[in-house]
């Protein structure tokens, strides 16, 4: 990316994520009345506040997409067939690993076997459920192919429909699992459908009466600012609802986090290596790395509530995975950035 390309808010990102983050710690803590009001404007286990905050991320990728290059990414499926493997055979059992690892036996002498037991529980609820709404932000990031990773978004969505109860229910032995389907389907309507949709009717309607020459100097860049305000306000409201928490706990939040971080690192190491040996574009491979390393936390907070209960650790380990994820995912979007340069243009 020349730097000539990167604005402002993107060249100083890491800072504004880290005064976001204090500035969200700082409002659960001193002022929880905030976060509890927000708390309760939610349908179907999802905030709504974070969701048109995700909205308002999504919706200028969506303007980018061409619908030629949605059926173009379908005869192109190596990339798509990377996803799926990486996050429906492999991410499931690695991250069942990695947290079997480090709560069973690294850590065994200071977590409990009950605790244990609870954060490998939520552990594999999030390996179970890759990301639908914020890997949109990751692409965009490191300019992805936005055609292709709706593409990947949308099979995953539909593997995840069927894939998610059986593979949960294997790994954690646990009979009759129901999966919110309300929260998969609203998440799934809110963030990829409804801005999809308003994205391309927007797209046929400025270019229809303005041209492609104003669409892409003139409309599509005054959008250049909301995709980080939207992922910095969102910091601030997560970071909020879980302020007092990480105050509390920070060693528990640490000791679960160290596996997740793990985790996420390993996958996307391994999908991104392995998009490369089948010489994909980097348009195309940073994303189907993006989306197997990021999760679709807000499925699962909801299935560790229903499951386990709002105060459990299986919940509290979902919770640390919200609060690890954009950090993280951040310092991936600036190795896949640096990295450019080893794949095809």
């Amino acid at each position: 990316m020349k730097k000539s390309e990167i604005s402002f808010f993107e060249k100083y990102l890491t800072i504004w994520v880290a005064l976001c983050i204090a500035v969200g710690v700082a409002i659960g803590h001193f002022l929880p009345a905030a976060p509890d009001f927000l708390s309760k404007l939610e349908y179907a286990h999802v905030s709504i506040p974070v969701a048109v905050l995700i909205w308002l991320m999504i919706y200028p990728m969506m303007l980018k997409i061409d619908f030629g290059g949605v059926v173009k990414s379908l005869k192109e499926p190596k990339g798509l067939v990377l996803t799926l493997i990486v996050n429906w055979l492999i991410k499931p059992f690695t991250m069942y690993f990695f947290a079997w690892l480090f709560f069973y036996h690294i850590f065994a002498d200071i977590i409990t076997a009950e605790n244990a037991k609870s954060y490998l529980a939520g552990a594999v609820l999030l390996g179970a459920a890759p990301c639908t709404a914020m890997v949109f932000v990751w692409s965009h990031l490191t300019k992805g192919n936005p055609a292709y990773t709706l593409v990947q978004v949308a099979v995953n969505d539909l593997v995840l429909l069927v894939a998610f109860t059986p593979i949960v229910a294997f790994l954690l032995g646990i009979g009759g699992i129901t999966v919110p389907y309300a929260t998969l389907i609203l998440s799934v309507l809110l963030f990829v459908v409804i801005p999809l949709f308003l994205g391309y009717l927007s797209r046929r309607l400025v270019i229809a009466h303005k041209g492609q020459e104003f669409f892409d100097k003139k409309f599509l860049p005054s959008f250049n600012g909301v995709t980080i305000g939207g992922l910095l306000l969102t910091l601030v409201i997560i970071f909020s609802f879980q302020g007092s928490v990480i105050l509390k706990q920070p060693s528990v939040i640490l000791l679960i986090a160290i596996p997740l971080i793990i985790q996420t690192f390993f996958i996307f190491t391994l999908a991104y290596s392995a998009a490369r040996f089948l010489k994909l574009g980097h348009d195309i491979a940073s994303p189907a790395a993006m989306i197997g390393a990021s999760n679709f936390f807000e499925l699962a907070v909801a299935v560790a509530i229903a499951l386990f209960g709002l105060s459990s650790g299986a919940t509290l380990a979902t919770v640390v995975g919200v609060l690890v994820e954009v950090p993280v995912m951040l310092s991936l979007v600036a190795i896949s950035n640096r990295t450019a340069g080893w794949f095809k243009k």
